[in-house]
């Protein structure tokens, strides 16, 4: 048989799926937008078709600009179009695209991720272009509004799922009595505070303390939590606590909420972690779910995106401190040979509910 067809046939295919590619890309920035300047929120909110000037007026937006960012989403397929009798055009959110792009939509909150990728570029792209040279990594100081947006996706994240899912499911539901009763939790890598303000409002009775190696981000954390005695905000390398004697079994629960792949040192954060928790007290570590080779994730459905958020930010940040740069991918192999490394030899891999991004490795202390 002639080949060339074949080829020809091949090379469409790969050239319809550029066009694609090109097209998905333009949606994602344009989704980031729409979502940053709430423009989804206030579509829902109304629920009918409007049009520019309606639109305009409600969101406080220019209606030049809404013009020319409409063009993106219509032709996307996003917003739905329609005209009037008059022949004026009208823009519709359909309820069932509102369910995944605005913040009502809580844990299936999709849109809130459309910010991630335009933002990493305009932090970090020069830095890691240098990096496929270097080797190095790229200091989070190239990253002056990655903390307000992880800050944005773990309240996406965790404020309706956290204290009503995430935590009931923990040994069995166990880990509630304690807590009401009243433990010493760590969260570590806290960030800006979010999952431990939730925690600590919840569990009056129990103590929490976030540790975090960005002072911004602990200040932040400090004062969103003024209203709270029972929260304490240190900065503090994990991967330099195995030593220290003031933490040594210090805590019935620590948690680290995507937090692991992102250390420089790994292995010492988490041997850390084991000489802070004390006997018979539960580490929660919540990680991408992952394969750890390329092999493993050809059919993961979002593979593409979370490769490129790691390459963008997880692993250079990781490679900083001639880090080891794990990566968001590092995989549940990976994460369980770490974590035997550190001394935990009780690991159970459990799916949380709500959340098809993360695996819980719960560790027994």
């Amino acid at each position: 048989m002639d080949p060339e067809p074949r080829y020809f046939m091949k090379m469409e295919k790969f050239e319809d799926k550029l066009v694609t590619i090109l097209n998905y890309g333009a949606l994602n920035l344009a989704l980031g937008i729409g979502y940053k300047h709430r423009i989804f929120d206030v579509m829902e909110d109304l629920n009918r078709p409007m049009t520019i000037p309606d639109l305009a007026g409600k969101s406080g937006l220019d209606e030049r600009y809404l013009r020319e960012w409409l063009g993106i989403v219509v032709t996307g397929g996003i917003i739905e179009l329609s005209a009037d009798s008059s022949g004026e055009d009208h823009y519709f959110l359909p309820p069932s695209h509102a369910g995944v792009l605005t913040r009502k939509a809580g844990s299936n909150n999709l849109g809130v991720y459309t910010q991630e990728i335009p933002l990493l570029t305009l932090s970090a792209l020069q830095g890691v272009e240098q990096g496929f040279i270097t080797g190095e990594g790229v200091p989070f100081s190239a990253y002056p509004d990655f903390q307000a947006f992880m800050s944005e996706l773990a309240d996406a994240k965790h404020e309706q799922t956290l204290i009503q899912n995430f935590l009931p499911s923990v040994d069995g539901g166990k880990l509630i009595s304690r807590l009401e009763k009243g433990i010493r939790v760590c969260d570590l890598g806290c960030g800006q505070g979010v999952a431990l303000n939730l925690m600590a409002r919840a569990f009056p009775r129990s103590e929490f303390m976030g540790m975090d190696n960005h002072g911004e981000a602990i200040q932040r954390a400090r004062s969103s939590a003024q209203d709270l005695s029972n929260v304490n905000y240190r900065v503090l390398d994990a991967a330099r606590l195995k030593e220290d004697q003031e933490f040594r079994h210090q805590f019935e629960y620590i948690t680290a909420f995507d937090a692991i792949h992102d250390q420089s040192h790994p292995l010492q954060a988490l041997e850390s972690i084991r000489h802070m928790l004390s006997p018979g007290g539960l580490f929660s570590m919540v990680d991408i779910k992952a394969g750890s080779r390329h092999r493993d994730n050809l059919d993961h459905p979002m593979g593409p995106f979370l490769y490129t958020v790691s390459l963008m930010h997880c692993m250079p940040v990781g490679l900083n401190d001639r880090g080891r740069g794990l990566g968001m991918m590092w995989g549940k192999e990976k994460a369980l040979a770490l974590l035997a490394r550190a001394g935990f030899d009780r690991v159970e891999v459990l799916d949380i509910p709500n959340d098809g991004f993360n695996l819980h490795f719960l560790c027994r202390g």
